[in-house]
């Protein structure tokens, strides 16, 4: 119950496994692809991101939909309790309360989630997908600069390494039929909503360093403009047009080699550079990197209330993504 209030802190020591826990994940998966049928396993990661999907989607989609509902709308509450023993030794293995709004937002998640699972169609891949990143940079948090500096390094190597030194990483992503990639129809204009030559970018490049809602990195560095209790967002939205700008010379050199680029070797650099030079012409570079970030909620943020408690170190968790 306490840590669906907090979202969980990466430490240095999680940020310099990350890259070893994602290959390995990365790696695994490969060999599953080249030893079984493609068909089976894409048939079980279906069934396992539908139920995913529609929890993290209802999530998601919560805050902005009770701005709909009517002020005299029956709203019931409900607890899901699930324990194993009894008396003293009893235990809590599932408790989860939500409410009849809660209901409406399942409801309406799961009719994306069956379009999903029956036609596979992109615009469903992509709430699913966004629907996962936001959930991940509310579930994940850094602490410090440093650390995301070390997460944002081990990425930069991972991610050149499995793009351009095997084929590994284009293999997996272009197999792997599930929403952990926001995919973008290059023949929209032609085919409309059936377009089916897509550009694809890996939820990863999303909730590490940038862009969905506010990544990981971005959102500490929004909560450092906070702290500087200036009233400005100055190393926020720094950071926001740097993902922006490496995004795009992400899909400029994509173009031009016609070879799939590994987005963080550009975003990396941005992400990182940017803010700091505006911190060295601003004197303000001992104050970021001595700023340590406690788990408070931003303002305007929504609490993590009613999701259900996932377990494992931030690593593990992160590399699922």
């Amino acid at each position: 119950q306490n840590s669906s209030e907090m979202p969980e802190t990466i430490t240095s020591r999680d940020a310099a496994r990350f890259p070893i826990v994602a290959s390995c994940t990365l790696l695994g998966l490969y060999l599953f692809f080249k030893i079984f049928s493609q068909e089976y396993i894409n048939l079980l990661l279906s069934m396992y991101f539908f139920v995913l999907g529609i929890l993290a989607l209802s999530h998601t989609i919560s805050p902005m939909m009770n701005r709909f509902f009517p002020a005299n709308f029956p709203n019931k509450q409900y607890q899901l309790l699930f324990t194993q023993g009894s008396g003293e030794s009893k235990e809590e293995i599932v408790n989860y309360e939500f409410d009849t709004k809660d209901l409406v937002c399942l409801a309406l998640s799961s009719v994306v989630g069956v379009w999903y699972l029956l036609r596979k169609h992109w615009i469903a891949n992509n709430l699913f997908g966004l629907a996962f990143s936001l959930n991940g940079v509310e579930l994940l948090h850094l602490n410090n600069v440093s650390t995301g500096c070390i997460l944002l390094g081990g990425l930069f190597i991972y991610d050149v390494f499995w793009v351009f030194g095997t084929n590994v990483m284009v293999t997996v992503a272009k197999s792997f039929e599930a929403p952990i990639k926001l995919v973008f129809p290059q023949d929209l204009l032609e085919k409309g909503l059936e377009a089916d030559n897509f550009a694809m970018l890996g939820l990863g490049d999303i909730v590490i360093p940038g862009k969905d809602s506010r990544g990981i990195f971005i959102a500490l560095l929004l909560r450092f403009d906070i702290s500087l209790k200036k009233n400005t967002h100055t190393y926020f939205y720094t950071s926001f047009v740097a993902y922006i700008f490496g995004l795009g010379l992400t899909i400029f050199i994509m173009h031009i080699f016609k070879h799939a680029q590994p987005a963080l070797l550009y975003l990396v650099p941005a992400c990182i550079g940017f803010p700091l030079l505006v911190a060295l012409a601003k004197g303000e570079v001992t104050e970021m990197f001595s700023y340590e970030s406690s788990a408070e909620i931003l303002p305007h943020t929504p609490r993590l209330t009613h999701f259900p408690t996932v377990s494992g170190s931030p690593a593990s968790l992160a590399a699922s993504l």
